[in-house]
């Protein structure tokens, strides 16, 4: 199965770039009910998975024991632009747990937001691992580690914490891990196919029809998402924009390298897709289209428009051309 061109780059009346890539909507049985390409391509969902790593966070018990608190399980799903509102939600709860920047294994990454960084500049600050869009998650990883009295090393693979969330990615996916490489902040991300992550996201939007704890746990986290969009990303990301935009209940989740997710719980269906060469502009427009598609997204609201039919301007300000989503690319 060939992947499917998703989104396209036309100046004037040619054709100038097209994305392709594969996806898959899973229903409320876990089963596909549209796919484009191979849905067993193997994938590295990267960060879209934020979700399935935070689950350890409610179902070891650290999240009782530390009172965490809705806004905290947002960052721990997060890949925020390290502005204000997420800065100083990490320092204080890191200072919850009695811990600080040092113990975080992360990495110094620069913020995303053009007011932290102009005042770091004008200060002389280096950014350190606070700044890192993913040191929500790994607040949440630390939070387990120190329930668990585990060892401070949390992003090893043969860590608790980490073995945690593997027994996670295997019970979700009802698949077996194929293969573990380390993530940008040097967490371990593991390779499944794409059918596998969907599933897993229609899991999750069927949550609040189960019982057990696991469930539970994945609805916290989805109330957590949807109620603090702006903790997710941040001003001008795709997954707050949309999250926002959107006319029916929606949890969205980039990753790196042209993964996104959706979790649609009125629907109760899960989506996954990756473009083929990792490019965000295409994984942004790609699921905004599915999501219009769907009925979930308005395709004339702004924010639709913006990924899914967003004129290309030149340095003069003139509409040279746009990004659209393919006319092939159909449910």
């Amino acid at each position: 199965m060939k992947p499917q061109i998703m989104c396209e780059i036309w100046r004037g009346s040619y054709l100038e770039s097209a994305h392709s890539g594969i996806a898959v909507i899973c229903d409320k049985n876990g089963e596909i009910s549209h796919q484009w390409g191979d849905p067993n391509t193997l994938i590295l969902p990267r960060s879209s998975a934020k979700m399935m790593q935070a689950l350890p966070l409610i179902i070891s018990g650290a999240e009782k024991e530390y009172l965490i608190g809705e806004d905290f399980l947002a960052l721990a799903c997060a890949s925020h632009n390290a502005a204000e509102i997420h800065l100083s939600r990490v320092l204080s709860w890191l200072s919850h747990l009695g811990l600080n920047e040092s113990d975080l294994r992360c990495g110094s990454q620069p913020s995303k937001d053009p007011h932290v960084k102009k005042e770091m500049r004008e200060k002389g600050q280096s950014p350190c691992q606070i700044h890192n869009n993913c040191s929500g998650k790994h607040t949440g990883f630390l939070s387990v580690s120190r329930h668990l009295k585990a060892g401070p090393e949390y992003t090893d693979p043969d860590h608790p914490v980490q073995l945690m969330v593997m027994d996670v990615f295997q019970e979700l996916t009802q698949n077996k891990v194929d293969g573990i490489v380390i993530d940008g902040c040097s967490a371990p991300n593991p390779a499944i196919p794409l059918y596998s992550l969907a599933k897993a996201m229609s899991w999750f939007a069927t949550a609040h029809k189960r019982d057990d704890q696991l469930s539970k746990a994945a609805l916290k986290l989805r109330n957590a998402m949807v109620n603090y969009p702006e903790l997710v990303a941040g001003e001008r990301r795709a997954c707050t924009n949309l999250m926002r935009a959107c006319e029916k209940k929606a949890i969205l989740k980039t990753g790196a390298e042209g993964v996104f997710v959706a979790i649609l719980p009125e629907l109760e269906k899960g989506i996954a897709l990756k473009i083929n060469d990792g490019g965000t502009r295409a994984s942004e427009c790609a699921i905004a289209s599915i999501l219009i598609q769907l009925g979930v997204l308005n395709p004339n609201h702004p924010t639709a428009l913006a990924y899914t039919n967003a004129p290309i301007l030149n340095w003069r300000n003139k509409e040279t051309g746009v990004m659209k989503a393919s006319n092939s690319f159909v449910l």
